[in-house]
């Protein structure tokens, strides 16, 4: 096959394959809310769960555990029994998002939580590795 044909069926195939589009980097929003009384509220808790592809619950269950406080979901925010600064929720997110969301081996955070038998797997959309993460809080 020589050089002109070759680059005919080249363009041609480009012309049929739909292109994947990078929108740039990866970025978790800083948490917005307020402190009412005993109780810190965060309001954006949904949007970070929709950015993050994880359930509320999980993320929910995950913020208690590390932050030692009873939390409850009520429409499309958390509510933490406890005073906190947002720095501290913050950091507690990006280790989460550590841990259950971005890859080990490409740190993409296309990936999908995998449950097989008792144990818990992070699987990579992009480039298809598959990592055991820790199980307590599923």
């Amino acid at each position: 096959m020589d050089d002109k044909k070759y680059n005919e069926l080249l363009e041609e195939l480009y012309k049929k394959v739909n292109q994947v589009k990078t929108t740039g980097r990866f970025e978790i929003p800083k948490v917005t809310g307020h402190i009412e009384g005993n109780k810190t509220i965060v309001d954006n808790f949904q949007d970070i769960c929709n950015i993050l592809r994880r359930k509320p619950e999980h993320l929910a269950k995950f913020l208690s555990r590390e932050l030692a406080t009873q939390s409850i979901i009520n429409k499309g925010r958390i509510i933490l029994n406890r005073k906190l600064p947002s720095g501290k929720i913050n950091e507690k997110i990006q280790t989460y998002a550590d841990e259950f969301v971005i890859c080990k081996e490409c740190k993409k955070p296309d990936t999908e939580l995998i449950k097989e038998g008792k144990y818990t797997y992070l699987h990579c959309l992009a480039c298809g590795a598959k990592h055991p993460v820790r199980s307590k809080i599923q």
